[in-house]
């Protein structure tokens, strides 16, 4: 595997525990031991993947997930977050803040490690056509490049929402269950909130601003994209 997964945590313990069992399946990796070091890092160098400690002893690990997610050149880069704060509040926040996944310690290293593995699947393409994909004149997704426009300006989505996106698009017009969208983003590992799709669509329908109100939500069902 190239696939390099940034750890950032203020725990020597987690850091090397994380990288021993991320290495053994063929990752590599940095681990930061504080959010400087880390910015530092993001300057120069895009991870496939960020493990992310909420507690670091100079940032707080949402403020970490906001500046990511408003970098262009990082937004799409997925990020598990990993900490002992098991708040429901918390959680729904790091989704709403555009984390993929929510670890809560104390963790298993091999569940970790396969819920980073179900992350970086998601980032596949599912079967859609590799031409673009027009909706209503007013939204067009290219599956090939990973992009989404909205009257031609890109969007810049995380891959969570731009899979989301592309599970919708797949069959427009099409009613998806939140089961059905939570099977073909998890799979097997699917161990989220309930609340997850909604959060994921709420933000997704934010950035997608006018177009947003293609995405329509089906009272005790779910979801469709609709021109």
């Amino acid at each position: 595997m190239n696939e390099l997964v940034a750890v950032v945590d203020d725990e020597p313990d987690i850091l090397e525990l994380v990288s021993i069992h991320l290495k053994k399946e063929r990752f590599r990796v940095r681990e930061f031991g504080d959010a400087e070091s880390f910015y530092r890092f993001l300057r120069s160098d895009v991870p496939t993947l960020i493990v992310l400690d909420l507690m670091l002893p100079d940032a707080n690990g949402f403020e970490i997930c906001k500046y990511i997610r408003k970098t262009s050149r990082l937004a799409a880069v997925p990020i598990i977050i990993l900490t002992a704060r098991a708040d429901e509040g918390d959680r729904v926040l790091g989704l709403e803040l555009g984390a993929d996944d929510y670890v809560l310690k104390p963790f298993s290293p091999k569940e970790l490690v396969a819920r980073i593995k179900a992350v970086l699947r998601r980032m596949e393409p599912v079967k859609v056509p590799a031409e673009a994909i027009e909706v209503d004149k007013l939204l067009t997704l290219y599956p090939g490049k990973h992009e989404v426009t909205v009257k031609g300006e890109k969007i810049d989505l995380t891959s969570t929402e731009f899979r989301l996106l592309e599970i919708l698009a797949s069959k427009k017009g099409w009613v998806f269950s939140r089961d059905k969208i939570l099977d073909h983003l998890w799979g097997s590992e699917k161990m989220v909130l309930d609340r997850t799709v909604d959060v994921h669509i709420k933000h997704l329908r934010e950035k997608l601003g006018e177009a947003g109100k293609l995405i329509k939500n089906i009272r005790g069902v779910g979801y469709k994209l609709q021109e």
